[in-house]
């Protein structure tokens, strides 16, 4: 079904448009309230440091495009979970089924990181840390949070990185709690991250 979905959202963006839709009312209905619950939990969780992280709001959404101008072409080469233009952005941050998050320092966004979720219960996660920032801890807390909020709300947490991406690959070389489901054409994998077991 992922490798379907994800065909379809890359070669046919018309029919893509409408099961986003559909998929975002039925999340909305089913989930958004145990969303925000989750959410607002895990956050309260996160230690106080130099960093803020939270979800973005209407206002955040300059400062998102000014963070996505900032980086380079390379850097955005596998990173393209949506447009970036403002108009583009506003619309993804009205999509209910689609969670984006921040950090900042200050008022400066640095980092943007996202949940988007199907009503199937399986999510897909990305992040984006300013060239500036890296190798600062920030990667690791936006995947506890990622990964917690979806674990608390019953969710499969999953992404699908290409192996071409040597910096990513190399800041997951590390993640115990990956798993690789499945290779995807182009040299991309799906992946899933999995809680681990205490016990």
């Amino acid at each position: 079904m992922e490798k379907l979905l994800i065909f379809i959202k890359h070669h046919l963006k018309p029919l893509w448009s409408i099961i986003d839709g559909v998929n975002a009312s039925l999340y909305s209905l089913l989930y958004k309230s145990k969303q925000d619950a989750a959410l607002r939990e895990v956050l309260n969780e996160t230690k106080p440091g130099a960093f803020e992280y939270r979800e973005l709001k209407p206002g955040d959404i300059p400062l998102l495009h000014s963070l996505i101008s900032r980086q380079s072409e390379d850097d955005l080469t596998y990173f393209q979970p949506h447009g970036f233009s403002m108009q583009a952005l506003e619309k993804q941050y009205h999509k209910s089924s689609f969670l984006m998050m921040g950090v900042f320092q200050d008022n400066l966004l640095v980092g943007y990181f996202f949940l988007r979720f199907f009503f199937n219960r399986k999510c897909f996660v990305g992040r984006l840390i300013d060239k500036d920032f890296r190798g600062k801890g920030i990667g690791g807390e936006m995947n506890r949070i990622m990964y917690e909020t979806a674990w608390r709300m019953k969710f499969r947490c999953l992404s699908t990185i290409s192996q071409d991406n040597t910096s990513v690959m190399r800041a997951h070389s590390k993640n115990e709690t990956m798993k690789v489901l499945k290779h995807l054409k182009n040299n991309y994998m799906l992946v899933e991250f999995v809680k681990a077991d205490k016990g």
